[in-house]
């Protein structure tokens, strides 16, 4: 698979993850993918202090970079091939000054009194007429790291540009954490392992201590794992004031004794290496490959988790739903049955025969029915809606309409009955002569022994049997009528069909977005390794 496809794939898995902008993957990508020369490009790479500066110069065998920049570049200095020597500063404007020499570095490429890079900077590359260069090498001089967060920064992304890494080191100091840090995080983890290491310094130490540091540096060299071509070390002595000092008063013997010759020897081999097979974008884009395939692992693995609880509280929320139906549907047919039992015409008879005949013949029946009687058939009512208004809200349903109670009117012919009749006469005809007792006791205790109107008796007594019964009757059948109708409106609320809710469809296309973009990394993968 060609790295353009790779880069392609990535930049997929990269939106289908939607990484922000700032995302330290889609930057390091953009960083590889923004190369602007075909060049060979060998950067410098060290704290601020260590001799970068110094031995590019001794290289280049001319002070190119002027030593008084060495503990204040503030820019990353490009040295490219050029048939004199000269620089040019470019500006975030898009200005650009060219002067012969490199006076114009001290101006434009150092940092300020607070030790801050300048702002308005975009590029400075330094021209020279080296041999070296001449075979497509370029140089850059990076700022020194370990003391502002930005120089770090700009350093951090320079590396990801850049084909082969020279890490100047201390034999001074002992290599610190942040060093050990940085050669993992800035490099390892990114797929740079082309890396020379090379010490300074040691030239200050007594010889005893030289054997012990550069034995130390070693093990360090060793235990990185650097990617050069067969029998190249890593790891060089160079004292890089007397080498150039060497170079510039064309000492050869003093520039031999400093280490720069063997140096200069390695970095040509590795440098015709990597020129003629170019794999160090490759393990770059391998390493970016790794960390998508990790995030991509991890987004699968919380949206599937997701998922599974979404559906476990959703199976849930399905047995709960259907338990309530089963408990409404049970409390609203027992209602129901109740309501039925009530409103039969022997149970209504039964129940206020004698109440609704004291009723009548006290002429207070309108009392009496809208009393106990209407409270008992609301409280019926209310007990039976409340069941169905629970499934409305319960099964997000609109409700039926309302279940309306009728209360019959009573003929004409009782007001007369009640004007002109005989009442115990009548009561007795209608309730026999105890009940009829009863009946007069309680009217006489309930209306404070006031004189009740008397009936009169020429009236048939029967008239009175035929009102209530005739009550009753169109009581029990207009109210049994509205609740058979309200019970076929209410079924389908009732009887509504549930079924398991499934999970948000966008999180499952989610979910399968993210697998296929992780069997393409597999693949991208599996290309590195076949490669």
């Amino acid at each position: 698979m060609s790295i353009e496809s790779q880069i392609e794939i990535i930049k997929s898995a990269i939106g289908t993850l939607e990484l922000p902008p700032n995302h330290s993957i889609r930057q390091d990508l953009e960083l590889i993918c923004q190369r602007d020369s075909d060049n060979l490009r060998i950067a410098v790479f060290a704290p601020f202090n260590y001799g970068k500066s110094t031995l590019l110069n001794a290289i280049l065998g001319e002070r190119a970079l002027p030593i008084d920049l060495i503990p204040t570049t503030g820019a990353a200095i490009r040295v490219q091939y050029g048939e004199t020597l000269q620089t040019t500063i470019q500006f975030n404007d898009d200005r650009t000054i060219t002067e012969t020499g490199t006076d114009l570095l001290k101006q434009f490429a150092i940092l300020d009194n607070d030790r801050r890079m300048r702002e308005d900077v975009k590029s400075v590359e330094v021209f020279c007429p080296h041999p070296f260069l001449k075979t497509g090498i370029e140089f850059i001089d990076l700022p020194g790291t370990d003391d502002r967060e930005a120089q770090d920064t700009l350093v951090k992304n320079q590396l990801l540009s850049t084909d082969v890494i020279i890490q100047v080191l201390d034999g001074r100091k002992l290599m610190t954490l942040g060093e050990r840090e940085q050669l993992r995080d800035w490099l390892l983890d990114r797929g740079i392992t082309t890396v020379i290491f090379v010490v300074n310094f040691l030239n200050l130490l007594d010889p005893d201590d030289q054997k012990q540091v550069y034995s130390r540096l070693r093990f360090v060299a060793e235990s990185f794992r650097s990617h050069l071509p067969p029998g190249i070390s890593n790891l060089y002595r160079v004292d890089a004031l007397p080498a150039l000092r060497a170079r510039l008063k064309g000492e050869s013997s003093a520039a031999q004794a400093s280490g720069l010759p063997i140096f200069e020897s390695a970095l040509q081999t590795i440098a015709a290496h990597f020129q003629n097979s170019r794999t160090t974008q490759t393990a770059r884009i391998q390493a970016i490959t790794v960390q998508i395939k990790q995030q991509l692992q991890q987004k699968i693995s919380d949206l599937e988790s997701e998922i599974r609880t979404e559906t476990e509280t959703l199976n849930q929320r399905f047995q709960i739903q259907q338990k309530a139906q089963g408990l409404i549907q049970k409390g609203f047919e027992s209602s129901l049955q109740e309501f039925r039992d009530w409103l039969t015409l022997d149970r209504l008879l039964s129940r206020y025969q004698l109440e609704a005949g004291l009723a009548l013949q006290t002429q207070t029946f309108r009392s009496w029915e809208t009393g106990a009687f209407k409270r008992s058939a609301i409280d019926y009512q209310q007990e039976l809606v409340k069941w169905v208004h629970q499934a409305c809200e319960f099964f997000d349903q609109p409700r039926p309409k309302q279940l309306v109670l009728t209360f019959p009117p009573i003929k004409q012919e009782l007001v007369e009955i009640q004007e002109s009749g005989d009442d115990s006469s009548t009561l007795d005809l209608l309730f026999g002569r105890k009940i009829a007792s009863v009946m007069r006791e309680s009217a006489s205790f309930l209306f404070d022994d006031q004189p009740m109107k008397r009936p009169n008796p020429q009236h048939s007594l029967e008239a009175y049997q035929e009102l209530i019964q005739t009550y009753f009757t169109h009581f029990s059948q207009l109210n049994l009528a509205a609740i058979d109708q309200y019970e076929q409106s209410a079924t389908p609320i009732l009887q509504f069909e549930l079924k398991p809710s499934a999970s948000e469809i966008p999180r499952h296309h989610q979910l399968q977005l993210l697998r296929s973009q992780f069997a393409k990394i597999l693949e991208t993968s599996e290309s590195h390794h076949e490669g």
